[in-house]
């Protein structure tokens, strides 16, 4: 009588365990439950690299490289390029539906907007570094972000920064395939 008793108690766990488990691992990475079609979101990104130039006697911090990806309400992209002071045709992209959505997505549930305006900045002997700035409006509601890398920058960069980072350089590679 004991033994059935001992495996029903010791199955509870488990199938508690199992309760909670499953639903964590089939449920997508980002869920679009907050996606309103009303919600208007724009976003602006750019990078530069930056490197110190000597002009003999004084230096300064120049970029050769910038990048800018601007996003509209509608998932249309533009990609600009100037390298070397030359700038390149701009290149028109139509992000797929779902490429917006989980963009938004990132945007709205991460609370993204929420974060206050923020610089930051590279160390003084800084010499050879990306830059980033973002500015994302969604709503009316306006952030912007100016970051270097991490190994370059005085501050620890959130995450949610870098992760948005990726996404559009995910989506810049895309472009420029």
């Amino acid at each position: 009588m004991a033994r059935p008793i001992i495996l029903i108690l010791a199955a509870i766990p488990i199938l508690a365990a199992i309760f909670i488990v499953v639903p964590q691992l089939t449920r997508p990475e980002i869920s679009s439950s907050t996606i309103n079609s009303q919600d208007v979101l724009t976003l602006q990104y750019t990078k530069e690299h930056l490197q110190k130039v000597s002009f003999g006697v004084t230096q300064s911090i120049g970029a050769d490289t910038a990048e800018v990806l601007t996003i509209q309400k509608d998932g249309t992209a533009v990609y600009s390029l100037t390298k070397n002071g030359y700038s390149n045709p701009d290149i028109k992209y139509q992000l797929s539906p779902e490429e917006f959505k989980e963009l938004e997505s990132l945007i709205k549930e991460t609370g993204f907007v929420e974060i206050p305006d923020a610089v930051y900045a590279a160390k003084p002997g800084a010499t050879n570094y990306e830059k980033y700035g973002l500015q994302v409006t969604l709503d009316g509601k306006t952030v912007t972000l100016q970051w270097a890398d991490q190994n370059a920058s005085q501050q620890f960069v959130p995450p949610i920064i870098t992760e948005v980072q990726s996404k559009l350089d995910a989506i810049i590679n895309e472009i420029t395939k």
